[in-house]
């Protein structure tokens, strides 16, 4: 026993000499001019772009290493000069047991803070695309002629299996025509790529900002090929998303107002390949807050709709971004919708199969809009829409039909209007016989339906058909309404128990044109004394 505990100590003294020995010649076994060298060009070729650095080093402790510093790598030409990778230090390990028989081999390389920029153009294009566009195939590297069998230089270095990524940043840039560009961040990148034979498998973290969405990337695999570049690889992995306020992310993707917010859950399954991937799973938005301030609202003027959930069964293609289907629920109402999002020139905004039910118009219209042409009552409504989210109201298409059950006409300018043209059949009902009581469109109006179909093109919505019917009266609605500049141009027709009254609205929302038509009234009498009376009457309401 004590025999073979001698041999067992001489053995880890003779190892600890050899690992020693090891440490104290790397300087020398390492020819670093030639290590330099080959680094540069071994990764200009695998990734199709120039890749150089100011220096590099070989520490000893606590383990064999080359260092690296100022490493860049070239930025594809058409989308600029800012290199495309930025890394202040990085560090490839010497595996140890190569080098107690002569032999430089390379062990694991770590990044520190590395910042990558990923730019799409504004015709759709990635920057990445062209990333291994030189020869795939790896180099082989003979034996260094330094001392006859060593491999002393770059010459016996082989590709390492594992690098690691530690506090990275990878800059997304959206590109539009004449636009500032967007910028999203992948901050604390902290990621593991592993390399074994014809694979490479990668996991790791990060958080996106604006917004702090943590990410997290699982079972990430990129399938490599003799014949095939490394943007061109299938790759698939799993992305996990978890953010708990969307508010300043969503103010880079569509604006500040309304501001969004909202907790974010989701998980995506990536596929395609590493310049195009794809990507398709379920996010959920919950308590998804549009806030803005309305001038028409009374105090406060700052008002906030919630709601509760919002979800999507996402999915990514370069440039689109799809919810099929999208569901909102607020209240009891539901609204669906088959979204696509055109991230190209510019963001376009399709919602196909657009169905909306018993969707509370007071939530929306009265308690967050503060409309003055609000109605209160469940919509439900089907149709389609485009718009883009630099102006919605004035790039606004597609058709609908809606109906609004029943409810009441609250809005202050729409009782208003209702109420100019009502007091011609309230002055005429003395002659007419008429029992339109005094006063009766001053305060909310109850109604029974609102009903019509609608299409917008360009931002102004268009109606023929659009019937309001209570108890009192019916009135059809027929012109057109547009909506960036609230310019009106619609003909009514007010069927009550007398007979029909007509009126021509024009002007704008806020201040309308109303003219009578005084032959809807007149039509019908023979009295030519009752006859000049109402046209001197209806004289007055012609302004």
């Amino acid at each position: 026993m004590r025999r073979t505990l001698k041999w067992l100590v001489r053995a880890a003294g003779v190892l600890l000499v050899l690992v020693a020995g090891a440490l104290i010649a790397v300087p020398f076994l390492v020819d670093t001019p030639r290590i330099q060298a080959y680094v540069a060009a071994t990764a200009t070729q695998a990734l199709g772009r120039q890749v150089k650095f100011s220096g590099l080093s070989v520490r000893v402790l606590p383990l064999p290493a080359v260092e690296l510093r100022d490493l860049e790598v070239a930025e594809d030409p058409k989308f600029g000069t800012t290199p495309f990778v930025r890394l202040e230090r990085g560090r490839i390990r010497l595996r140890l047991w190569p080098l107690l028989t002569g032999r430089v081999e390379l062990g694991d390389i770590l990044l520190r803070k590395p910042t990558v920029t990923i730019v799409q153009g504004a015709d759709g294009r990635l920057n990445i695309a062209s990333l291994g566009s030189g020869s795939s195939e790896p180099r082989t590297a003979g034996r260094s002629s330094r001392g006859g069998g060593g491999g002393s230089g770059a010459g016996g270095a082989a590709v390492a299996t594992r690098v690691v990524i530690d506090d990275g940043q990878v800059i997304y840039a959206v590109r539009g025509p004449g636009e500032r560009p967007a910028q999203y961040r992948l901050e604390g990148l902290d990621l593991t790529i592993t390399s074994g034979g014809s694979q490479i498998a990668f996991k790791g973290d990060a958080r996106l900002q604006p917004g702090a969405v943590a990410v997290k990337v699982s079972d990430g695999l990129v399938s490599l090929g003799p014949s095939r570049s490394l943007t061109d690889a299938p790759v698939r992995a799993k992305v996990a998303l978890d953010g708990k306020d969307i508010r300043e992310l969503t103010a880079v993707a569509v604006g500040s107002s309304p501001e969004l917010g909202g907790a974010l859950k989701g998980t995506l399954a990536v596929a395609g390949t590493v310049a195009a991937p794809t990507a398709a799973g379920e996010i959920q938005v919950s308590n998804l807050t549009a806030t803005q301030s309305s001038p028409q609202c009374s105090e406060p003027k700052r008002r906030t709709l919630t709601i509760p959930t919002l979800t999507l069964n996402a999915g990514w293609q370069s440039p689109r971004f799809t919810g099929k289907p999208l569901t909102v629920k607020l209240d009891g109402g539901t609204v669906t919708a088959q979204l696509t999002a055109t991230l190209d020139r510019g963001i376009q905004v399709q919602l196909a199969d657009l169905a909306i039910k018993a969707l509370p118009l007071q939530r929306v219209l009265v308690d967050y809009l503060c409309e003055g042409y609000a109605v209160t009552g469940p919509l439900d409504l089907t149709g389609a829409l485009s718009f883009e989210t630099r102006d919605v109201l004035n790039t606004l298409n597609g058709p609908g039909q809606l109906r609004v059950g029943s409810g009441k006409v609250v809005g202050p300018r729409a009782l208003a209007l209702v109420n100019r043209v009502a007091r011609v059949g309230g002055a005429v009902s003395s002659v007419l016989g008429s029992d339109i009581p005094s006063g009766a469109f001053d305060s909310p109006l109850e109604f029974e339906s609102i009903t019509g179909t609608y299409t917008a093109t360009n931002g102004v919505v268009t109606t023929r058909d659009l019937l309001y019917t209570s108890r009192a009266m019916k009135v059809a609605v027929a012109g057109d309404y547009g909506l960036g500049r609230r310019a009106v141009n619609l003909d009514l027709t007010i069927n009550h128990k007398q007979g029909d009254l007509k009126a021509k609205v024009t002007g704008t929302a806020a201040s309308p044109i109303v003219r009578v038509s005084s032959s809807s009234i007149l039509k019908n009498l023979d009295n030519e004394k009752t006859e000049k009376s109402l046209r001197d009457l209806l004289k007055r309401f012609k302004k």
